[in-house]
């Protein structure tokens, strides 16, 4: 008897410590990639104080970010972004690693020449967000994977930033290079990383996260600045690229085309797809607008057909900053050079209808916690919102950043990770922090 009421001890002692790593594990959320683990801009954490003490959340840390529109990536407790330094004499874009709870710098490795072709220094006052990387790092395995502006794939030890491997994807696939360079980041789903890129016959890629070997190439679809999804639709897992022909979609497993819907392209595009149940978003600036394919499977194919099309800069157009869905709806910054100005939108998905619309935002980008918007202006103002079709309903706001903020705003064990041209910050946002 004292023998099994020793087991039973020791089987309840080990059940509680599972039961605490699996709550450390929950609320430690990584945001590993570009866009979140899925891939849409959702944060699952639900532990978030919504309002904000007088002043803005608590910093934890700040720090200086030279140039660029790179995003944070945030895991094992190290934060990720890329930034422009000096380095062997030449301005170069250079993968920096923060420890996550203090800021601090731990290293740094350059990924290649920063040069633009003008970019964020040209056109009206308002757009000198000055140039810099667009593209984001991805953490994957305990790698930290990068991509140039002229397409080089590099992969680094997250802990020790020593170069794993690079790849001269323009070089190795004969690809073209665009106006203003590459601003896609590296997707990863299971063992590849997808990317396009590449020449004829070799535009869109998968390459092994391991080696940097090129597991597959095809299609003649003409890169963009957008950076592709993974999604699960109708049962099938599949890449989404938005090219210059349109959306492309294809098996992640060798790049066989599951279905295309064609799409018009001037000048650039930059959202990545909008995943919303069965119906995939895709929208530019520059006149083109946005529309929305509907799948269906016919005969065991894919059938993409579109639903609407409205074209233009006013109603839902997206320059860069790439739309939120959940319920029905869309959230996001539907605008085109409208700097400072341009309204945050709420957009039915099925309809691309315009349901209500709250200016002063500027081309900033959102992502969603604990089911609300959270927003950061190109002003550097972090803001949470209602993420209902009611009406606009802001719940807090405050001014963070100096600098263009031109990146997405994300959320990482009940903390804000944002930054501008200028400045990098730290926000703890979680409920013990409301509590003290």
């Amino acid at each position: 008897m004292k023998k099994t009421n020793r087991m039973n001890s020791q089987l309840n002692l080990i059940a509680a410590c599972l039961l605490a790593a699996g709550a450390v594990s929950a609320s430690a959320a990584d945001w590993p990639q570009y866009r979140g683990p899925n891939l849409d801009g959702i944060s699952k954490e639900t532990a978030i104080a919504t309002k904000w003490p007088a002043g803005g959340p608590k910093v934890v840390w700040k720090t200086t970010t030279q140039n660029g529109f790179s995003s944070f990536t945030v895991a094992g407790g190290r934060a990720y972004t890329i930034v422009t330094r000096e380095v062997q004499g030449a301005p170069q874009e250079v993968v920096v690693a923060f420890d996550a709870n203090t800021g601090k710098e731990l290293w740094f490795q350059a990924i290649g020449i920063a040069k633009y072709d003008g970019g964020g220094d040209s056109g009206a006052p308002d757009n000198k967000g000055g140039d810099g990387a667009r593209s984001t790092p991805t953490v994957d395995g305990g790698k930290v994977y990068a991509i140039s502006a002229n397409l080089g794939l590099a992969c680094f030890d997250a802990a020790s930033g020593k170069k794993l491997w690079g790849r001269d994807i323009l070089k190795d696939h004969g690809g073209e290079m665009i106006r203003w360079k590459n601003a896609a980041s590296p997707v990863i789903d299971g063992n590849l990383i997808f990317m396009a890129g590449g020449g004829p016959k070799q535009a869109l890629l998968g390459i092994d996260k391991l080696t940097g070997r090129t597991v597959w190439k095809a299609h003649d679809d003409k890169m963009t600045h957008s950076t592709p999804t993974v999604a699960t639709i109708l049962g099938t897992r599949q890449v989404i690229f938005f090219t210059q022909t349109g959306l492309v979609a294809v098996a992640p497993a060798n790049g066989g085309e599951l279905w295309r819907y064609n799409f018009e392209y001037k000048t650039s595009t930059a959202i990545s797809p909008v995943v919303c149940g069965d119906i995939v978003y895709c929208s530019a600036g520059y006149g083109v607008g946005g529309g929305a394919a509907k799948l269906a499977i016919v005969n065991k194919k894919f059938v993409a057909k579109e639903i609407y099309r409205i074209p233009g800069d006013k109603q839902i157009a997206n320059h860069w900053s790439t739309p939120v869905f959940k319920d029905g709806y869309l959230y996001g910054m539907f605008q085109f050079k409208e700097y400072g100005a341009g309204p945050l939108k709420c957009v039915e998905a099925a309809t691309g209808k315009v349901v209500w619309e709250k200016p002063g935002f500027g081309p900033g980008n959102i992502t969603m916690v604990g089911g609300k918007i959270l927003a950061l202006s190109d002003a550097g103002e972090i803001v949470l919102a209602e993420a209902t079709p009611k009406a606009y309903q802001e719940i807090s706001r405050a001014k963070v950043l100096t600098g263009k903020c031109w990146s997405t705003p994300i959320v990482s064990d009940g903390r804000i990770y944002a930054r501008s041209t200028k400045e990098a910050v730290c926000l703890d946002v979680s409920v013990k922090a409301a509590a003290r």
